[in-house]
Formats: structure tokens, C-alpha cells, sequence
């Protein structure tokens, strides 16, 4: 699926990973924690990436056990009783990858596309400096890069990486004063955003 803005121009979403990040992010005392895999996060982010067919969805946790919950998850929906029964969440669920760091992800994602990456970090504090969703548009569209689009769990990607990434993405804003959403809801809302028609 390509977007298409109001200039014509198309933004093929395959250039765009979301990655969800269980490390490093934050608790609520702004302490740097992991963060526990929810079965729900990896069902609806799968279902939003191939509605939007975005590239593959990276899950990154450094837990051993975690990794090893999200392996039988995916196994479940992709080759077990789950694949049989539910076709639909079989194909979503093909989108999904695992690692151990943030790093690995970007390793990986450059030699499948043997191209370069940048790192895109999301977060519901506005700290100035960060890219609207205009400019990130365009830059998926004009450029040849992988985007890695991090989305936080707990209480946000933590200050240390958000200063380490190659952009800030504007926070999702309503206006209501209040601000943290369910990440699969940020993550659904942000890539409507950029690729949505």
C-alpha cells in the first residue's frame, strides 16, 4: 500500500519498520527499565502493519524468557492451531520479528535492503526539535532509507536513547491536556499519519 498525499506523490510504506521497544524505555519515576511483553501489543501492532503493509514489525527485548514468549506467540498464529483457525491473524503475524536490541534490528533491517538506516523515535512529550509528520512524509518519499519508527512501552522510550536517534517525530496531539495513549493507539495514529491515504 503507498499513501498519496494531496501533492501525488507516493510513499510506499516498506520503507518504513516499526519497531516496539520493551528496552530501553522508562518507568514512571523516569527510571531506564524493561519493560514486560503484552500479548495484545503484538496482535494489533501485526494487524496495523499489514493493513498499512508496512515493512516487517520488530519486537526488541533483551529477556531471554520474553523472547522466547514472543516466539511461541508468533508460532501460535503462523504455523500452529491459531494459523488454522485464523488465516487473517496468520498473514499479520508473518510480519513480525524478533531481537535483542535495538542495534540488532538496525544490523538486520540494512543487510535485508542493503540500504541505509535512520531511526525515528516517538514519544508523548514535547521537548522541542522534533520532525512533524510533513517533513517525515517527505523524507520517506524522497529518500531511500529504512526507517526504523520506534514506539516506547511503559512510559516512554528512555531520554537517553530519544537523544541518540537521528530524529524526534512530533507527539500525537488531541488537545485535551491529556497525553498517553496505549501505544498500539499512537503507533496506529502515527502511521495513519504518514501513510494513510
Amino acid at each position: 500500500m503507498a499513501s498519496r498525499p494531496e501533492d501525488g506523490r507516493i510513499v510506499s510504506g516498506l520503507f518504513l519498520n516499526p519497531v516496539l521497544l520493551h528496552y530501553p524505555v522508562e518507568d514512571r519515576d523516569g527510571n531506564e527499565i524493561t519493560a514486560a511483553v503484552t500479548n495484545l501489543d503484538l496482535h494489533d501492532l501485526a494487524r496495523i502493519a499489514i493493513t498499512y503493509q508496512t515493512g516487517d514489525v520488530w519486537v526488541v527485548t533483551p529477556v531471554v524468557e520474553q523472547q522466547q514468549l514472543v516466539k511461541k506467540i508468533i508460532e501460535h498464529w503462523t504455523s500452529g492451531i491459531g494459523a488454522r483457525r485464523n488465516p487473517d491473524r496468520k498473514l499479520a503475524f508473518a510480519k513480525l520479528r524478533l531481537a535483542g536490541s535495538l542495534a540488532e534490528v538496525a544490523e538486520k533491517v540494512h543487510a535485508d535492503a542493503d540500504l541505509p538506516v535512520f531511526t525515528v523515535s516517538t514519544s508523548a512529550r514535547k521537548t522541542g526539535g522534533e520532525m512533524s509528520f510533513g517533513d517525515l512524509h517527505g523524507r520517506l518519499n524522497q529518500s531511500r532509507e529504512r526507517c526504523l519508527l520506534l514506539f516506547g512501552t511503559a512510559w516512554g522510550i528512555s531520554r537517553k536513547l530519544q537523544q541518540q536517534v537521528d530524529c524526534r517525530l512530533e507527539p500525537v496531539q488531541a488537545g485535551a491536556g491529556y497525553n498517553h495513549l496505549p501505544v498500539r493507539a499512537a503507533a496506529a495514529i502515527t502511521i495513519d499519519r504518514l501513510l494513510g491515504r
